[in-house]
């Protein structure tokens, strides 16, 4: 399989978001796209409050994608918090001036509260952190299908293989992000 190199995949800054109806996990990448790290959680009480907060990220960071994680049911169809998350994400990257991408979410924060309890800690003194976690898993998984796919797309004699989509993987990827804060 052709190895696309950091040096030559176009640059990317993305901002990965785990949408929830208190808070929002917000995560950030490298300008390589290589690497997720969970940047900040939002109380979320207006559109307006979280739409100034997120406004100054993506002004410092020159963001170019938000990426939302889906909350597809477990049998892969669209709920009423799937709904309510589009909506939101929709609203946010038309005010921001951007594109949204939607990553499934399912096992996110279940996979960032077992991060948690191997830290030691307790899960439910630390939302904030879940969500921030979760975010990083949502723009990792993202990062790592945008750079197979750019694989792929080199070298078209063999097909490209992602890992992305594995849960192990990703976890293991926020997880190592997560541990560079």
């Amino acid at each position: 399989m052709a190895n696309l190199s950091p040096s030559k995949q176009p640059p990317v800054s993305a901002l990965g978001l785990d949408v929830g109806r208190k808070r929002i996990g917000v995560a950030g990448c490298d300008r390589t796209g290589l690497i997720a790290t969970g940047l900040t959680t939002l109380e979320h009480h207006s559109f307006a409050a979280t739409l100034e907060h997120l406004r100054q990220l993506v002004q410092e960071r020159q963001v170019q994608v938000l990426v939302v994680g889906m909350p597809f049911r477990m049998d892969g169809t669209l709920g009423s918090q799937a709904k309510q998350v589009k909506r939101f994400a929709q609203r946010l990257a038309k005010a921001l001036d951007l594109q949204v991408e939607y990553v499934d979410e399912r096992l996110t924060s279940f996979a960032a509260e077992q991060f948690i309890l191997e830290e030691g800690r307790s899960p439910s003194r630390e939302k904030g952190t879940i969500d921030r976690k979760a975010a990083a898993i949502i723009l990792q998984h993202w990062l790592d299908d945008r750079r197979a796919t750019l694989v792929h797309h080199t070298d078209q004699r063999e097909p490209a293989t992602s890992q992305s989509g594995s849960v192990s993987q990703v976890q293991h990827d926020a997880q190592r992000s997560e541990a560079q804060v």
